[in-house]
């Protein structure tokens, strides 16, 4: 018998004016037994290019408590977003590319003949795929990670991150994606393919990297980022800097 059947058989004895006390009664267990939504976890980036404030999803715990504590240990301030490309994401939370000040005032940056992209605190994450929920699409938050050559575990990275700005999509160039997900037994559902085709980002990655929250101010912000010019490695060639990771709101 579903809640639909329970509620006529309540609602039918009121014709005789009986039976009210009894719907209010279920209404009211029926509400106090629903579980209470929690507020998502909410982290400000403060970057030289603007703020960017990010949600952190419930539904990825592991990520959403990993990245709480690099905020509140301050692994993040101070580090560059190393990796940017044009029309599909920006890069950052490489402890090895942290900014100093030197004696005389000045930041120096990481020289540019370093390669950066490799540091770490020496642990990975387990991936939390949560599809169809949370996908790549314009402005989710994902865990960086090694490639499946030498990590087919597709464990995350315990500090890099990447937001997703990604490119706008049509029918015919999203369908070959599309098929490419499903060989791998992936599904681009219709929500998601309606939000890529409307709003953009990066469906390539769907299934294989885990996306743990998303942008909820500052998209100009990010726009503006993954616009900026580049060198051969990626890395901007007028550095912007995560000056400080600050937790607005921590999870509950």
């Amino acid at each position: 018998m579903n809640w639909k059947t329970i509620l006529q058989s309540i609602l039918l004895p009121s014709i005789t004016g009986r039976g009210w006390g009894w719907v209010f009664f279920f209404l009211f267990a029926l509400s106090a037994s629903a579980k209470p939504k929690s507020k998502p976890a909410v982290v400000r980036l403060e970057t030289t290019a603007g703020v960017i404030r990010v949600e952190l999803s419930d539904e990825t715990p592991k990520h959403r408590d990993n990245f709480l504590k690099i905020a509140r240990d301050g692994v993040l301030d101070s580090t560059l977003f190393h990796r940017v490309i044009k029309d599909f994401m920006i890069q950052g939370g490489d402890p090895d590319s942290k900014v100093h000040q030197a004696p005389d005032g000045q930041l120096v940056s990481p020289p540019r003949t370093k390669q950066l992209g490799d540091g770490d605190l020496g642990y990975t994450l387990p991936p939390e795929f949560d599809l169809p929920w949370l996908f790549h699409e314009r402005g989710a938050l994902a865990a960086a990670r090694e490639g499946d050559d030498v990590n087919p575990e597709q464990r995350s990275s315990s500090t890099q991150f990447y937001i997703v700005y990604g490119r706008s999509w049509g029918e015919n160039s999203l369908g070959k994606v599309r098929a490419q997900l499903a060989e791998n037994d992936i599904e681009m559902t219709y929500d998601m393919w309606q939000t890529y085709l409307t709003k953009g980002g990066a469906p390539h990655l769907d299934g294989t990297y885990t996306v743990f929250g998303h942008v909820i101010e500052g998209m100009k912000v990010v726009k503006a980022i993954q616009a900026t010019p580049t060198d051969s490695l990626d890395r901007p060639v007028e550095d912007v800097i995560l000056l400080r990771a600050v937790i607005e709101k921590d999870k509950k």
